[in-house]
C-alpha cells in the first residue's frame, strides 16, 4: 500500500443566491489551477449584508484537500 500526502487549503466562495452555490463556485475555480481535488469541508457559512440589513452575497468558507505532488 503506498502512502499519500495531502495539502489542505482554505477557500471562500461566494454567491448572490445561495450558500450551495457559493460553495461550488470556490470549487470550481479551484479545479481550474488545482490537481486531484480530493475533498471540502464546508467551515463555515456567512451572508454579507448592506446598509440596510438586506442580503447582498451567500458565503462559504471551505478547506479543501488535494494530493501534494513532489
Amino acid at each position: 500500500m503506498s502512502e499519500s500526502v495531502y495539502k489542505v487549503i482554505e477557500l471562500v466562495g461566494t454567491s448572490k443566491e445561495s450558500w450551495e452555490k457559493a460553495a461550488a463556485a470556490a470549487i470550481e475555480r479551484a479545479g481550474k489551477t488545482l490537481r486531484d481535488l480530493r475533498v471540502a469541508e464546508i467551515v463555515k457559512l456567512d451572508l454579507q449584508l448592506d446598509a440596510k440589513g438586506k442580503i447582498e452575497a451567500y458565503r462559504a468558507k471551505l478547506n479543501v484537500s488535494f494530493k501534494f505532488e513532489d
